[in-house]
């Protein structure tokens, strides 16, 4: 008789996976190999490269998670992307916006009233083909499937494109924003739904590697409506968002206290003394 004892989702997840802004060029170059090996490698979406590195103009302003093996080895798993509109031109079209100009309904809601420092687009979600091959997905870029969305102790991944839409949404926190626009699949969002994430079409589909519906969800409403089996995942994510954010601040705020060189290190004490 087994007596394994069944894994909460947050458990689940922690116990194979970490999840982390990639704030520095080493993680961030992981986040573009990810994207070359699943987009140009895998699906021939995108063309090869010989750094196999996939970028394209809006990685200069935008935000990047990536998701890690929890093991010694730290291998890469997926990543996702927060685009934020350029500061030195914050009136240019996201992606969606260039992509689905012609069928977005705009009197649901029209992102070009928005304010453009509220609003952000979730896109180049990725996961390496070896957490996510089931039957029938070795074509798709993610795959999700309802089971992920229920505390069932089944001994498969936990969810992994949830967690970094969560990710997603702790960048989105952390950068003021309140509107995330995302492309979506309808059956992506059919299963967000039983999460209790409304993610909200405002425009008909458009063939972008398959079908894929512009949508919009509201930062400021997506913890409270969501279910509570999902929650501990929710929580455990941001807290894993949080301490790698306080990691790099601290580190930041350590380098900006280093002296300045050329001078002698009791001299810069002295110019600016170290606060507890």
């Amino acid at each position: 008789m087994s007596h394994l004892v069944p894994f909460k989702a947050s458990e689940r997840f922690s116990r194979y996976f970490h999840v982390a802004p990639a704030l520095d060029e080493a993680s961030r170059n992981e986040v573009y190999f990810i994207r070359h090996d699943v987009y140009a490698r895998e699906l021939g979406f995108e063309k090869l490269r010989a750094d196999q590195r996939e970028t394209d103009r809006y990685d200069s302003h935008s935000v990047h998670c990536i998701v890690r093996t929890a093991d010694a080895a730290r291998r890469p798993v997926g990543c996702v992307r927060l685009v934020i509109p350029d500061a030195g031109d914050p009136h240019a079209p996201l992606p969606f916006e260039s992509l689905c100009h012609g069928v977005l309904d705009r009197s649901i809601l029209d992102p070009a009233k928005c304010p453009r420092d509220r609003i952000a687009e979730v896109s180049r979600l990725a996961i390496m083909g070896e957490f996510r091959r089931r039957k029938g997905e070795q074509q798709q870029p993610l795959a999700i499937n309802p089971e992920d969305c229920g505390g069932a102790p089944v001994v498969r991944f936990p969810n992994i494109p949830i967690s970094l839409y969560f990710a997603a949404v702790a960048m989105a926190q952390r950068q003021g924003i309140e509107y995330l626009f995302t492309l979506t699949e309808p059956r992506l969002a059919r299963h967000f739904a039983l999460s209790g994430v409304d993610i909200r079409p405002i425009g008909k589909a458009v063939e972008h590697r398959g079908q894929r519906v512009p949508s919009v969800m509201r930062v400021s409403e997506i913890y409270p409506r969501l279910r509570s089996f999902m929650r501990p995942i929710w929580h455990e994510v941001h807290a894993q968002m949080d301490s790698a954010f306080m990691v790099n601040d601290a580190l930041e705020q350590a380098a900006s206290r280093r002296p300045v060189s050329g001078w002698p290190s009791w001299a810069h004490h002295q110019r600016a003394p170290l606060t507890p």
